[in-house]
């Protein structure tokens, strides 16, 4: 049973929800956070579930909590991914040398390296876009609430980093 959160009252229907929402997709939801670039999956996955946990009284359906939540881990991760870049143009010596967490190397195959690095060579956007709808299988307007755009701005994300990943792949053949 989840522990309640300090100044919140103890809600078992509340508790109950996110802990069938956490069985339910916590793996998903991780995945997420690996194929959008967070450097720290684990940590993204557990505040976005800390969030839904803290607003679950104002969502207006519990059908409505997974894409919530989706939609959390994407801008969780975004804004990560900004706070590093930000912080890393401030460090004299950058890192040589990038380690992949344990659960990017346990989710990924070699063989799926490739594709996965043109991948994360992608615009955050175009990423963000192809992993949500090739990965997660959303339609484009679910893509567009989860990324916070128009319809029309998923459809050329989502042509665009098709296009830039044909490009890529084509040119290992």
């Amino acid at each position: 049973m989840l522990t309640p959160v300090v100044g919140t009252p103890a809600d078992p229907a509340r508790e109950a929800g996110v802990a069938h929402l956490f069985e339910l997709h916590y793996a998903s939801m991780l995945r997420l956070a690996v194929l959008l670039g967070a450097d720290d999956p684990e940590n993204v996955v557990a505040e976005a579930y800390y969030q839904i946990y803290r607003k679950w009284q104002r969502l207006r359906d519990a059908e409505a909590a997974e894409a919530y939540l989706r939609s959390t881990v994407c801008n969780l991760t975004r804004m990560r991914i900004r706070h590093l870049q930000v912080a890393r143009r401030h460090v004299e010596n950058p890192p040589d040398e990038v380690v992949a967490s344990a659960e990017s190397t346990a989710i990924l195959h070699d063989d799926q390296r490739v594709l996965i690095d043109a991948l994360q060579a992608l615009p955050a956007r175009q990423r963000e876009a192809l992993v949500l709808r090739h990965w997660l299988g959303l339609k484009e307007k679910e893509i567009a609430a989860a990324m916070g755009i128009s319809c029309g701005s998923v459809k050329t994300h989502t042509a665009r980093g098709l296009a830039a990943l044909t490009h890529t792949m084509e040119g290992r053949r």
